[in-house]
């Protein structure tokens, strides 16, 4: 009894029939600190399936400070790629690289120098760059870093590139981040929702140890987050991204 759920409160959806919106809280000892993974399993793992509801959404999530304070959080912000690129007052220009698909490594190579000599501040991969047999994962890594390495010394500026470290496991996503390292690059990126929340803090905490920035891609949120009547608000899955790192 100690460690239910409480319901505190129900109250109509305005202008649906039949819908209600259910205040639920529960005791924080149910939570292992700083891991998404199991908070969301504890909250919307098994309840999604009871054949008793016709549909469910999570639509917020209210987390006390002092689980919150268990997580890293988000090391950096918006000021920190700043000076990592040294551009103020201004916004940041950026695109992705398409054809995102069926590129070698050495003409995605060049499309993301003709990209930043002709005066972006940063490319960056897609979602699904990743491994593939045109344009395997440190060929894609070595023509990117000369391709930004170039662009700087004929500019005099500072680029970038988002370097998609996402993989099929969390050892080579790590071998990939650690790269990106290597070669002096300054961010990499991670698809969080295809990835997983275990994999994505884990890189969190190698780009806050490392001075790496890290970017997000939401591939496959509007599974989750499309329908008004079943699922999970995107406000949700960002506070856990937040919380994530």
């Amino acid at each position: 009894d100690k460690y239910k759920g409480r319901c505190y409160d129900i109250e109509p959806v305005a202008g649906e029939d039949n819908q209600y919106i259910a205040y639920v809280a529960y005791p924080l000892d149910l939570f292992e600190e700083g891991s998404v993974t199991n908070l969301f399993t504890s909250i919307v793992g098994n309840v999604f399936g009871f054949k008793a509801l016709r549909a469910l959404r999570l639509e917020d999530l209210r987390i006390p400070p002092a689980y919150t304070k268990t997580f890293q959080g988000p090391p950096h912000g918006i000021q920190v790629e700043r000076d990592k690129l040294n551009k103020y007052g201004r916004g940041l220009l950026g695109c992705t690289i398409k054809p995102k698909l069926g590129l070698s490594a050495k003409n995605y190579g060049r499309a993301v120098y003709e990209c930043l000599r002709g005066g972006l501040d940063f490319t960056k991969d897609d979602e699904n760059v990743n491994s593939q047999p045109f344009m395997r994962w440190r060929d894609r890594f070595l023509f990117v870093a000369e391709a930004i390495y170039k662009s700087q010394a004929e500019t005099g500026e500072i680029k970038g590139h988002y370097l998609n470290a996402t993989a099929g496991t969390c050892e080579d996503m790590m071998k990939r981040a650690q790269l990106a390292k290597d070669l002096g690059m300054p961010i990499v990126m991670h698809d969080y929702i295809t990835g997983g929340f275990t994999a994505n803090t884990s890189l969190a905490h190698f780009c806050r140890d490392n001075g790496l920035l890290l970017h997000i891609h939401r591939a496959m949120h509007a599974v989750i987050d499309r329908q008004r009547n079943h699922g999970m608000h995107f406000r949700v899955l960002a506070k856990a991204l937040r919380l994530s790192g």
